[in-house]
């Protein structure tokens, strides 16, 4: 089993209780797990410190879809750093396309593989770490 790291954490959004309890019960192990049940509580949440490393966010929401959601966050300076990974049940090609040119990491169905969301929820985290990593080592050379 892998272990817990308790320095990443994730934020589920999604407007069905079920739907994030089978995610946050497929990522509790090795992250912690905050959630959300609307695009509103998501901002807020993801504008707090500590911010979410990652967002898992659905598409159909009420009020305010995931579209709307990945949009105010990408283009808000505090929140636009987050990795967002559509995790939806709309999946055709013109959703899965707005949503990347929303700024989202991945798209991914919600009947994907429990492993095929685990390795992209991986990749996703890793990547955006290093990419951290690299600006702020850039950030520390500038200033030096």
């Amino acid at each position: 089993m892998p272990q817990k790291n308790n320095e990443h954490s994730i934020l589920i959004v999604d407007d069905v209780a079920i739907n994030i309890q089978i995610l946050k019960g497929l990522l509790i192990d090795e992250y912690k797990i905050l959630a959300a049940k609307n695009g509103r509580r998501a901002i807020d949440i993801a504008q707090n410190t500590p911010q979410p490393d990652l967002i898992l966010l659905d598409v159909v929401m009420p009020l305010m879809d995931g579209f709307e959601v990945c949009q105010l966050l990408k283009g808000n300076p505090k929140t636009k750093h987050i990795p967002i990974i559509f995790i939806t049940g709309k999946t055709e090609k013109i959703d899965e396309s707005l949503g990347f040119e929303l700024g989202a990491a991945d798209y991914v169905s919600k009947l994907s593989a429990p492993a095929i969301i685990k390795y992209r929820v991986k990749a996703q985290l890793s990547l955006s770490l290093h990419n951290r990593d690299i600006e702020a080592q850039v950030s520390n050379n500038i200033c030096a």
